[in-house]
């Protein structure tokens, strides 16, 4: 198995920038079609837990847009050629408090889609 293929790995890197700009963006069809349409995607959130497709789709419509953010440190991985992992630091605007994300991405006929995604906010550490 080749890891980080220059050519897949300038796939999803362009998938991955493709979703933040749609999330800055309250871009929802494009953010939908980044996501595996499936019962088996999951995202959990800062806030929620959301198991499939349809639930996330839910949250994204009631939710009035997303926090703005700047990313830090990115760092996508490719496994072959079908399978990728993407790792984020994120500040919101007005916080030094770190943000983190974590997609697993598949790629699918389609193109490159999100199965799975976990956001959280760094705690306080005693």
């Amino acid at each position: 198995m080749t890891i980080d293929d220059p050519v897949v790995l300038a796939e999803v890197t362009s998938a991955f920038h493709e979703y933040e700009r749609a999330l800055m963006a309250d871009d929802i069809p494009a953010m939908d079609a980044l996501f595996h349409d499936a019962p088996t995607t999951n995202r959990y959130g800062v806030g929620e837990v959301l198991y499939g497709i349809e639930e996330i789709r839910e949250f994204r419509k009631g939710r009035g847009g997303s926090p703005q953010r700047r990313l830090g440190r990115v760092s996508i991985t490719t496994y072959g050629d079908a399978f990728a992992t993407a790792d984020a630091e994120f500040f919101r605007e007005g916080s030094d408090r770190r943000g983190r994300q974590t997609q697993a991405w598949v790629k699918f006929a389609d193109g490159w889609k999100v199965v799975s995604a976990h956001v959280s906010l760094e705690g306080n550490s005693h």
